[in-house]
């Protein structure tokens, strides 16, 4: 399962941050993203009156995306409610969104954003260049807890020089500017509450949210772009997987966007009402490290724990046949992965040798925070028992979402922790050594900055593959695996988005027969 408060770290922790290939400026669609439907059910006819009933484990702390919302709103409210001038698809993708395109300056200091005409926000009000300075600077603000805040440090000035004409100035170029403003919600200005409350120019606008049930929308009539194809959804939350489940089967939900018990795929595999679609993450679970802190601050200490672990076992007793290992932060989906697993490999006799030539050859204690959800209590109690037969000794400490968010993201208070990163491109967070897991290699901070100023991809790809490399050289955290991305939906839908990338879940290209 995601975290709630993953690093989406692009909800709130959007645990959000990453590098990316440079976006053409050229025009895109409007709103409709043909490149990730599913084709699974009806082509031809549709009820555009149908209410979708989405199934998810992943309810919204909040609906603001700047002040610790978490995954959940990312799933429910990002391109359904809110949008940004550009738009990731499922599959990777930039288009322009609410900017029609863009200009930039010889020395790629300054981007020029043209806004499209007659977008209105859900309240009535106008889109302005105003309210697309307002939303960056709510990113980038004191207050904002958005992951991918870090991302915009090189913003030096925003200017608005006419309505539809937002000017920005850098202090340093940006290969992946255009691609993190895909992260930035357009937000009306003047609109008040937003933790509770919305303005957006998305094809839907909120129409209720029972907290510990379910979050409806509904098709917005003053919608700039193409309609939505069924006249709203609802996302029903459920703790359980199985509850998750018998919801499916019983007709209560029509999708599940994440399933979380592998086991429970046969019954729907061998159903021909329902279709299992296994699409592409980049969900990574990790054993993250405070390497700030002893023991974790030695290299040889932070080795040893991983290979301690067998992390193939780990994930076929979770996943059993899904999923996959990376020896890494980043997946097979970005252009700088690299296959790393044999950097440590699973090798107790191993672990043992680094153990004793970093000192602990008698082992040692430590407590490892949990998030209170599965898989995580699962995966601690297996990482106890294989480290137990090395000699160290694992306390557990199980605690909530929002304990996690405050104790080990915000205020650094851990020693390791469980958690997972839900967003592409995100391997930039080890170039910072303020982030919550407290490493710091100079030379990785230096190869960060190098490829996030690259004149071309391929420098910024070869800049980051020493990134990857090096991080798995000092076991900065270990990556247990990358999750798999199962959709499960009723065959009489289709259209719905099959990869979960950054948490999205683009709702209103659902049809239902």
């Amino acid at each position: 399962m995601k975290s709630k408060t993953a690093p989406v770290l692009g909800g709130a922790l959007a645990v959000a941050l990453s590098l990316a290939l440079t976006a053409c400026s050229s025009a895109g669609s409007n709103s409709s993203d043909s490149s990730a439907k599913s084709g699974s059910a009806a082509t031809g006819s549709y009820d555009k009156n149908a209410t979708i009933a989405i199934g998810s484990p992943y309810e919204p702390q909040n609906l603001d995306n700047t002040g610790g919302g978490g995954q959940g709103v990312t799933e429910a409210l990002n391109g359904n409610v809110y949008e940004g001038l550009f738009k990731l698809t499922d599959d990777g993708k930039i288009e322009n969104q609410l900017a029609t395109g863009y200009t930039v300056s010889p020395d790629g200091l300054t981007y020029t954003f043209k806004l499209r005409d007659g977008v209105k926000f859900h309240s009535g009000k106008t889109l302005t260049s105003a309210d697309v300075k307002y939303s960056i600077q709510k990113v980038t603000g004191p207050a904002s807890q958005a992951a991918r805040k870090s991302s915009f440090d090189m913003i030096k000035s925003i200017d608005t020089p006419s309505a539809d004409t937002v000017k920005v100035t850098l202090s340093s170029k940006s290969i992946s500017f255009v691609y993190n403003l895909s992260y930035v919600w357009i937000f009306d200005a003047q609109a008040k509450n937003l933790k509770t409350s919305e303005d957006g120019t998305g094809p839907y606008k909120l129409d209720k949210w029972t907290h510990g049930s379910a979050l409806s929308l509904v098709k917005f009539p003053g919608y700039w772009g193409t309609p939505a194809t069924n006249a709203g959804v609802v996302f029903k939350y459920y703790k359980d997987a199985t509850a998750l489940n018998n919801a499916l089967l019983t007709n209560a939900v029509d999708v599940v966007t994440s399933e979380q018990s592998p086991d429970a795929l046969d019954q729907f595999k061998n159903n021909a009402d329902y279709k299992v679609n296994d699409g592409h993450s980049i969900t990574k679970l990790l054993l993250a490290f405070n390497d700030r802190v002893k023991p974790f601050n030695n290299t040889l200490v932070r080795k040893a724990v991983t290979s301690a672990i067998d992390n193939k076992k780990l994930l076929q007793s979770i996943w059993g046949n899904y999923g996959t290992l990376i020896g890494s932060m980043t997946p097979p989906t970005d252009p700088w992965y690299e296959d790393l697993t044999n950097v440590n490999p699973y090798d107790v006799g191993l672990a043992k040798k680094e153990l004793a030539e970093a000192g602990y050859a008698n082992g040692f204690s430590f407590t490892l925070d949990t998030p209170n959800y599965d898989p995580h209590p699962t995966a601690a109690t297996f990482i106890k028992s294989e480290l137990a037969k090395v000699g160290i000794k694992v306390k557990i400490n199980i605690i909530t979402p929002d304990q996690w968010y405050t104790k080990v993201y915000q205020n650094h208070d851990f020693t390791a922790t469980l958690q997972e990163h839900v967003n592409d491109r995100d391997i930039v967070w080890y170039g910072n050594p303020d982030f919550y897991w407290g490493y710091d290699n100079k030379q990785v901070t230096t190869w960060v900055n190098e490829a996030e100023q690259s004149d071309t991809t391929a420098e910024q790809t070869a800049l980051l593959k020493k990134v990857n490399t090096q991080i798995a050289d000092d076991a900065a955290s270990d990556w247990l695996y990358l999750y798999p991305q199962i959709v499960v939906a009723n065959s009489k839908l289709s259209g719905y988005p099959l990869n979960g990338l950054n948490s999205q879940f683009y709702a209103y290209g659902i049809k239902k027969s």
